[in-house]
């Protein structure tokens, strides 16, 4: 199996990054609706800040699935892990990825 490639590699067309150090990574993604973020790794631990409203589709390597609803303001928990991403809603998503390392 091919080893799946950091965020800003697999998802440079929806992740832009704005600041790397030592502690963390700092990452704006935009996914117009019905654009996908293609299966990608995030080697940290992660928090997720909605700047618009989203609704996604997280896509696992184990076949699992899970749509999420999240709204502006809204801040969330990722564990490390790899992920494929897809606006599902019908607006332009928005949100700000810090990665803690």
């Amino acid at each position: 199996m091919a080893k799946v490639q950091d965020v800003l590699k697999a998802a440079s067309e929806a992740y832009k990054l704005l600041l790397e150090n030592d502690s963390v990574r700092v990452m704006e993604m935009r996914l117009k609706a019905g654009q996908k973020a293609p299966m990608h790794d995030h080697p940290d631990k992660h928090v997720v800040y909605m700047v618009k409203d989203a609704k996604f589709k997280l896509s696992f390597p184990d076949g699992k699935s899970q749509d999420i609803d999240l709204k502006s303001g809204k801040v969330i928990w990722m564990e490390a892990g790899q992920h494929e991403t897809e606006n599902i809603g019908k607006t332009d998503a928005f949100n700000l990825v810090i990665e803690v390392k």
